[in-house]
């Protein structure tokens, strides 16, 4: 196996990249080649800072990044030496099997869209993110790749996300949900209630609309949405999440007895903290191309490079990429028949 990284990527980039990769090639021996994409002298200075360079990694020089500042498709096309650009090359010739970035999220979906084209029968990929409840794990799709769905994408979005769930997170027969205002089929809009009855003709363990207060409550194993209601769900997740964890601190510090308090629940904190840590879940997969792409977290930490290693590893041992081929034919057919 062997997979691209964009060392340029990422709030903490080349550091965290670097010592992401050393902890996944130590931890994952079936990884016979690594491609470090970047800036080669700063790049390969961090890994050397972990010790003698694995004879696994592979340097590749490149002169440009793509900035959070640039425009997605405009950063492509003018920096195509850049280090989330080349990566993606290396897909597309074969050379690597999976590309892993922690850059400008835009640019990875552009870059991967137009030069690994989307498998047949999809017309927009998806990114899929893994989301924590308290007993199980969801997919949420899209988080951000398309903003402007139509219905059939949202039901490519369900065969996606759950084939995702099922081969790499281990759910035999996944329950997919609709993220809508209500219940019923007549909630929502135009989009959700025609997403409604494609989702309904399909092959999916298709359980209906789920609601906001539905998400965390472990009722599904997918939930299906737009790009922009998935980001919008995402980031205010991520974003209470650690908002709470302040709010707690702040309490269980004010007093002697709580703090004693806190200190006796100390394990079930860090047990949760665990639980919603993005790091945990690595990066989340764009699905729906000619190839594994896994968009990383902008501030991963070196744990969270490692474990988005892992996932690219996971959907290429998987053959993720072969399964959503034959199911988006099966259910484009059943679909375009019972029209």
């Amino acid at each position: 196996m062997k997979i691209a990284v964009d060392a340029m990527g990422g709030d903490f980039a080349t550091a965290a990249v670097a010592e992401g990769v050393v902890l996944a090639l130590q931890k994952y021996k079936d990884i016979q080649e690594l491609f470090l994409l970047g800036d080669e002298i700063a790049v390969r200075a961090e890994v050397q800072r972990h010790g003698p360079i694995d004879s696994r990694i592979t340097f590749v020089h490149t002169t440009q990044i793509v900035e959070m500042s640039d425009s997605a498709v405009e950063g492509i096309r003018r920096k195509k030496d850049s280090s989330i650009s080349r990566a993606v090359d290396l897909v597309k010739e074969g050379v690597a099997q999976a590309v892993v970035s922690a850059g400008h999220t835009g640019a990875a979906v552009a870059c991967t869209t137009l030069k690994l084209r989307p498998v047949e029968g999809v017309e927009r990929p998806g990114i899929a993110t893994v989301m924590p409840t308290e007993h199980n794990l969801f997919v949420l799709i899209d988080a951000g790749a398309n903003i402007d769905a139509r219905p059939i994408h949202l039901l490519h979005y369900g065969i996606m996300g759950s084939l995702y769930s099922k081969y790499v997170l281990g759910y035999e027969n996944p329950r997919v949900g609709l993220m809508s205002i209500g219940e019923e089929d007549v909630k929502g809009n135009d989009l959700t209630k025609e997403t409604f009855k494609l989702l309904e003709q399909s092959t999916l363990n298709f359980v209906g609309n789920v609601e906001g207060h539905d998400l965390f409550e472990g009722k599904v194993e997918v939930t299906v949405c737009d790009g922009f209601v998935g980001n919008v769900i995402l980031k205010t997740s991520e974003s209470l999440a650690s908002a709470l964890f302040r709010w707690l601190k702040t309490e269980l510090t004010r007093t002697p007895v709580r703090k004693a308090g806190g200190l006796l629940a100390k394990n079930a904190f860090r047990a949760i903290r665990r639980k919603t840590d993005y790091a945990e879940y690595g990066g989340a997969p764009l699905l729906g191309i000619n190839g594994v792409c896994i968009i990383a977290h902008g501030a991963s930490s070196p744990k969270a490079i490692c474990n988005a290693i892992r996932v690219a590893r996971e959907s290429v041992n998987n053959q993720l990429m072969h399964h959503i081929v034959d199911q988006v034919r099966i259910n484009n057919e059943r679909v375009l028949v019972k029209a």
